[in-house]
């Protein structure tokens, strides 16, 4: 896409990402929460209540994620942020999304395509644009769980983690499998 245009989401920003996630939040009323919540919380969290979550990072100014526009319309969303903000990617007693070690990371860990925009590269531009973006904000890595076409089967709902062969091509290194599961990492250029 030529046009495209990716920033990170601002408070002036809010209502274009209600836009693109729609009615629904994006996937089944996630919000992007999934990987903010425990599994507990997540299992008791209205919708409603995840939707306030996410304004209220971006109102704050945590700049959760980035949103990719294509002549002004919100096309894609990217999550990314320290694994801090993360608890279901803290947890150590997690056998898929379990820290590999206590060095701070930063995730990538979800990515929503406007239907009409899927298989344009839209994501693979957000990818980038998260990795600079990580970057700029002192990451010294960053990491991520992708699925492996070859081993998942994968639908476009389940590929809000994106694809190995994807942040394999965008220079990121498999460090681990946890549970069939593919780590990666990319270290600071």
């Amino acid at each position: 896409m030529d046009n495209l245009q990716i920033v990170p989401v601002t408070p002036d920003r809010w209502d274009d990402l209600l836009r693109l996630f729609g009615p629904s939040g994006a996937y089944s009323n996630c919000w992007c929460t999934w990987w903010i919540l425990r599994s507990k919380e997540w299992d008791t969290t209205p919708a409603a209540d995840r939707r306030a979550l996410l304004q209220s990072l971006v109102a704050g100014g945590a700049e959760p994620g980035l949103l990719a526009y294509d002549d002004g319309k919100a096309i894609g969303w990217c999550a990314a942020g320290p694994r801090e903000r993360y608890a279901r990617m803290m947890s150590k007693r997690s056998t898929v999304f379990r820290p590999l070690d206590d060095e701070p990371s930063w995730m990538i860990n979800c990515f929503f395509v406007a239907e009409e925009a899927r298989r344009q590269g839209v994501a693979e531009a957000l990818l980038e644009a998260a990795v600079d973006f990580a970057f700029e904000k002192g990451a010294k890595r960053i990491e991520a769980y992708p699925l492996d076409p070859v081993v998942h089967h994968v639908s476009a709902a389940s590929l809000f983690v994106g694809s190995l062969p994807m942040f394999l091509a965008a220079g990121f290194t498999e460090v681990a499998r946890l549970r069939g599961r593919p780590v990666v990492r990319l270290e600071r250029r």
